[in-house]
């Protein structure tokens, strides 16, 4: 069995892998420009599988350069990146990895509300530079009770699920938006459905983003949305950049209908330091200045989080390619049946 890593991430060459799978073999292109040295076309001829790494660069290569691949893995939750519909015009199926990171990425959704809420973020720096000058409870802009406050949640999957239980362990209400959960599912928990976007956005004092990016989510979070929403609501999006249009949220920034956010996902990553907004935030800018978080799409990450994610990547190939076992497939709807 040979698997192609594509955007190999790690800095290792694949120890934990071959330790698990002995009886595969693996290729490893660390990044998109050292594909073609890797794989010349006699080799992509011998690919059983191909694994994209990356969560934001796409597979250098089509479907069509590998004739003999069975199957694609996406090593993440995320799949805009993996050519979905091409693979599937080959009817092979594309799949992603959706039970790992989830706790961490929640834990960090809520991390990011906190220390804009609690004053975490803005704090420690204000000592750190004013010293005792900065030592004062009022040097934080977005300090509030948790209680009775409203979370509202973007897409209630495995993440927005375990983000709205933490919030709810606050004493947050919990609102969701979801249009693509299907009715009849337990809201026991006393979480409440919207059915407009709008209408979580008029309710939410905080929101967090837990959708995935496609062609319906992509500038979810815009001008009209905003327009929308209660007057010193915070944003948090540990999902996909491009569901929040960044200079709609700048000038709900600057209008203050948007009070505060924390990004740890940009439209363009590396993040684009020569967007207004970051370059606000980057220069400490007074009405920006202790309102803005962003992060380097770490949400994800933990030593234990990056195993699962290596191993259950490799899971989902070796079931398919040796029991004919197919998971988390997200191109059925291209797929022969």
């Amino acid at each position: 069995m040979k698997i192609l890593c594509v955007n190999w991430q790690a800095a290792d060459d694949a120890e934990l892998e071959r330790q698990h799978y002995p009886d595969v073999e693996f290729i490893l292109a660390r990044s998109t420009a050292d594909v073609a040295a890797v794989l010349d076309p006699e080799v992509a001829k011998t690919v059983d599988a191909v694994i994209n790494h990356s969560p934001t660069l796409n597979v250098p290569l089509p479907p069509t350069a590998f004739p003999n691949a069975k199957i694609a893995v996406r090593s993440g939750v995320g799949f805009d990146n993996i050519d979905t519909a091409g693979w599937g015009a080959r009817n092979i199926p594309a799949c992603n990895v959706p039970d790992y990171g989830t706790t961490e990425v929640a834990d960090h959704a809520i991390a990011l509300m906190l220390a804009l809420t609690r004053g975490t973020y803005s704090y420690p720096a204000e000592i750190a530079v004013d010293g005792l000058e900065g030592w004062h409870f009022s040097k934080a802009p977005l300090i509030r009770r948790h209680k009775n406050a409203t979370f509202g949640v973007i897409g209630l999957g495995r993440i927005g699920l375990a983000a709205a239980r933490r919030a709810a362990a606050f004493d947050m209400k919990v609102v969701f938006y979801d249009p693509h959960l299907l009715s009849g599912v337990d809201l026991s928990t006393g979480y409440e459905r919207v059915h407009s976007l709008n209408e979580l956005l008029a309710r939410a004092d905080v929101v967090s983003v837990h959708a995935p990016l496609s062609s319906e989510t992509r500038g979810l979070l815009g001008a009209e949305a905003f327009a929308a929403a209660k007057p010193g609501l915070i944003v948090i999006n540990t999902a996909r950049g491009p569901i929040i249009d960044v200079s709609a949220l700048e000038a709900a920034m600057r209008k203050g209908t948007v009070v505060g956010a924390g990004l740890d996902v940009l439209p363009n990553e590396p993040g684009d330091l020569d967007h207004p907004l970051i370059k606000a935030w980057r220069a400490n800018e007074p009405w920006i200045k202790d309102r803005l978080i962003v992060t380097p799409h770490a949400a994800f990450y933990s030593p234990a989080s990056m195993i699962d994610l290596r191993l259950k990547s490799i899971e989902v190939i070796h079931a398919y390619l040796t029991e004919g076992r197919l998971t988390n497939c997200v191109n059925r709807e291209y797929l022969k049946r």
